[in-house]
């Protein structure tokens, strides 16, 4: 499975969020934390930090997720776990979020 996605705001990447086993993780690109005129992604990942730590999906990325049946139904048709939010978010998080931030599954090269 992908454990690494690319967090672009407003088609600009910004920062990486990894699953790292238990753990997840979103950085900050080094450009981007530099530049006082970027601002954060969200009110809970401000930019006071450049890397933020949690044992669960951050809130923020996981409100991106759809719920319910709609939810139900990506998972059957991608063949994920219902409880695997970081691949689903990885999945679909480019394809069927609302708003100016979005997630793309960051292809490891190495492996070609």
């Amino acid at each position: 499975m992908k454990n690494t996605g690319i967090v672009y705001l407003n088609e600009e990447p910004v920062g990486v969020i990894s699953k790292i086993n238990t753990e997840y993780v979103f950085r900050y690109n080094d450009e981007y934390f530099a530049n006082p005129t970027k601002k954060a992604i969200s009110l809970t990942l401000p930019k006071i930090q450049q890397e933020y730590r949690a044992t669960e999906l951050f809130p923020f990325f996981f409100n991106m997720l759809s719920e319910g049946v709609n939810k139900k139904l990506q998972c059957r048709q991608l063949k994920i776990d219902e409880n695997d939010f970081f691949n689903l978010l990885l999945e679909i998080g480019n394809k069927e979020v609302i708003g100016a931030v979005y997630v793309k599954a960051k292809i490891d090269e190495s492996r070609y």
